[in-house]
């Protein structure tokens, strides 16, 4: 079991009728579901919990994997959050990147790249290709997941080349998109899922659901040694007794 805080903008929701109709309690609250339903511990967050957006030092501490969908307000995050959010990610915390938060500020911020990108919204069906189907992520899935409605992303996405690529996608207008992409930072696992406009109905798929609870699973932290930083003393015996250093 993970302790899984999911984090919203919920803009849209209050703000659209069409959103609101789709998720009534916001978009964070059908992932809640999603994870609760995998028996993990979840919380949620939102972007107008007070100055920390929800995630105080405490509540980050508390956490094994944070997911995160933003879209129109990722200038309001304040410097402080992301700051915080990325050293927990460097510290094992894993961080799943959902949709249009390609572009939020943690995002580029562990990408070190725009993490620009093509769109087109036209309610076009898109289909996910498993291009690693002995993932874990990709664990249950078949060889792809059809989306009927989706917003169009499209090459080139400007990020790192992805340590694994799991699924790569296909728009009936042409384009394809690298839309399963993990990375490794410091001790931390990321996943950035492409899936997920607020206007369809993308986050009651069952093999989209499968995706996002596979992912908590594989970017839960492990137990492994914490790595030590800084001056070592030897393991072996040495003669340490050296004096040219400048440090």
């Amino acid at each position: 079991m993970a302790r899984v805080t999911v984090w919203n903008e919920y803009r849209h929701e209050r703000e659209s009728d069409v959103v609101a109709d789709l998720y009534p309690d916001g978009i964070h609250a059908v992932l809640a579901e999603v994870f609760e339903e995998a028996g993990h511990d979840v919380r949620t967050a939102t972007l107008d919990e007070g100055p920390d957006h929800g995630l105080t030092e405490e509540v980050l501490d508390d956490t094994d994997v944070l997911t995160w969908w933003g879209h129109a307000a990722h200038d309001e995050v304040r410097d402080e959050v992301v700051d915080r959010v990325h050293e927990r990610v460097l510290d094992g915390m894993g961080l799943l990147v959902l949709h249009s938060a390609h572009y939020s500020r943690i995002f580029k911020r562990l990408m070190g790249t725009s993490c620009s990108l093509k769109w087109r919204e036209a309610a076009e069906t898109e289909r996910l290709w498993t291009i690693e189907p002995s993932h874990p992520i990709a664990d249950g899935i078949g060889e792809y997941i059809e989306v009927e409605e989706a917003e169009m992303y499209g090459e080139r996405f400007d990020i790192p080349a992805p340590d694994t690529l799991v699924f790569n996608s296909w728009f009936a207008g042409g384009e394809t998109f690298r839309s399963g992409c993990c990375y490794r930072r410091g001790n931390g696992k990321v996943f950035y899922f492409r899936p997920g406009h607020e206007t369809y109905p993308v986050y009651y798929d069952d093999d989209v659901r499968q995706v996002l609870r596979n992912a908590v699973d594989w970017a839960e932290p492990g137990d492994g040694p914490n790595p030590e930083f800084g001056n070592a003393d030897p393991i072996e015996d040495i003669d340490t007794s050296d004096d040219r250093t400048v440090h």
